[in-house]
């Protein structure tokens, strides 16, 4: 922990636990571990090695993702979300025996072309409704068959899509474009992926061979709305501060930046050691979510640079030294991205270096 007790803490064996849990709703099919962004903020390299006991494969978004993990020594397979972004990258990923996905006529055609040392696996993405990336399902065919017949392509090809609205599961987006992309891959051979962690828990029509697990692993929900019949997930990251001093204020006396909250009583206030320079969303409203000794109370006033502040009414005996959770056990990253008009993801894609980055295995192999 640094001298000011700014710290994310990861539990390694939360990701596993959580990986276990996408392998019970999907127990046919294989996993594809998605490990993009820094393994979503928690160390792309640290959740990797954590993993690979249980990972049919990873996912990341780019070379440079991929090529970190193979220097690491992962030597599961890796498919690259975004493919080739020049021809040039397919040389360095026949290297490493990368797996690109194939998402613009470019890429197909540059493949098709290549004349690689080593040939490619490559997976074909299907825009099944989503219109991000994806050829549009009359091209699939065609795109299939020119790099069946390529030299430098691997027989088996791989069908993709992304589900654009899983996370509600009462949307009937999810069902269109699954019979959208059925139709575009109708009569053509290879394994399929569709399910992102919401499809992994909510539509089990979207498994076919491979789910892509990705929020779920590092313990946070992918619905807009939870049911009490959803797994648990174990959040695998708690960010942490300390109260570094606790100042005694009269009624109407105001906090922090602005003047934006004033003290409806007199009251405890304590000065948190975690501010947006660590991480924690600057936007943050009073009455978010926070936790002190283990005690659930609310932030007060506006987020600084290196501090926050929190409410210690009800809190006594906490004092200086005492320990804050942003999100964690006592307090989930959910909660806090809800009160901020956002979504976990962000929380944790956001975390700088910054607050020091602890690793714990607290079992779940």
């Amino acid at each position: 922990m640094t001298s000011r007790g700014a710290q994310a803490t990861v539990d390694l064996g939360a990701l596993r636990a959580n990986l276990r849990a996408a392998r019970e709703a999907a127990p046919r099919q294989r996993v594809m571990a998605v490990v993009k962004s820094d393994g979503y903020g928690h160390g792309l390299v640290a959740v990797a090695r954590a993993l690979a006991g249980q990972a049919d494969a990873f996912a990341v978004t780019d070379l440079a993702e991929a090529e970190a993990l193979r220097g690491a020594g992962l030597r599961q397979r890796i498919v690259l979300l975004q493919g080739p972004f020049t021809g040039e990258d397919l040389e360095r990923a026949a290297a490493e025996d990368l797996e690109p996905v194939i998402h613009a006529p470019w890429q197909v055609e540059a493949l098709a072309a290549a004349r690689l040392a080593d040939p490619l696996t490559a997976w074909l993405k299907v825009d099944s409704g989503m219109h991000r990336l994806g050829l549009p399902p009359e091209a699939v065919p065609e795109a299939w068959r020119r790099l069946a017949g390529a030299p430098s392509v691997r027989p088996e090809i791989g069908l993709l899509t992304h589900l654009a609205c899983a996370d509600d599961r009462d949307d009937p987006a999810t069902r269109r474009q699954l019979e959208a992309f059925d139709a575009a891959c109708a009569g053509l051979p290879g394994p399929r992926s569709a399910a992102n962690s919401a499809g992994v828990l909510g539509w089990p029509g979207s498994h076919y061979d491979w789910v892509r697990p990705g929020i779920m692993l590092y313990g946070a929900s992918p619905f807009t709305a939870a049911r009490e019949s959803d797994p648990p997930l174990r959040p695998a990251m708690a960010l942490e501060g300390q109260v570094v001093a606790v100042r005694h204020l009269r009624a109407g006396d105001p906090v922090g930046y602005g003047a934006a909250w004033s003290c409806p009583e007199d009251m405890r206030v304590g000065v948190v050691s975690m501010g947006y320079g660590d991480g924690y969303p600057r936007h943050a409203p009073s009455g978010t979510p926070v936790a002190v000794a283990g005690q659930r109370t609310q932030l007060v006033g506006r987020i600084s640079m290196d501090m926050l502040a929190v409410d210690l009414r009800g809190l006594e005996g906490v004092g200086e030294g005492a320990p804050a959770v942003l999100w964690g056990d006592a307090v989930r990253a959910e909660e806090v991205a809800d009160a901020c008009g956002t979504i976990a993801y962000e929380l944790f894609c956001r975390t700088p270096p910054r607050p020091q980055r602890r690793y714990v295995d607290r079992g779940g192999a």
